[in-house]
């Protein structure tokens, strides 16, 4: 603590009315370090960049399956569907997915029983 207040106070003579100094060690020091850092704020910068552009990418090819999605999701309901009612009456299979309807996504309405 006590060179880092002695040197403060020397550096702070120095700022004198229109005095031309020499930059200091430390001074020198923190402007590379200012540059690494602004180069490195830089290179993050660019890797976020390329990763959000991967991320978009993903959701992209994601998006490109929802109907596939859909269809199966239908295809899942219609079989449960089946199951619940062989379970409850054997006979009625086929009456109740003829009257099944669907909405304008094709995915099943909720009928009631």
């Amino acid at each position: 603590m006590a060179s880092h207040s002695r040197s403060t106070s020397a550096m702070g003579g120095s700022y004198g009315a229109g005095a031309t100094r020499e930059k200091t060690h430390f001074e020198l020091q923190r402007e590379a370090l200012i540059g690494e850092i602004a180069m490195s704020f830089e290179h993050v910068l660019a890797n976020i960049n390329k990763l959000n552009r991967s991320l978009e990418a993903v959701v992209a090819v994601g998006n490109e399956f929802s109907s596939v999605e859909a269809l199966w999701s239908q295809f899942e309901n219609v079989m449960a569907k089946e199951e619940e009612s062989s379970a409850a009456a054997p006979g009625t299979e086929e009456q109740d997915v003829g009257e099944r309807s669907t909405t304008p996504k094709g995915e099943p309405t909720p009928t009631s029983h």
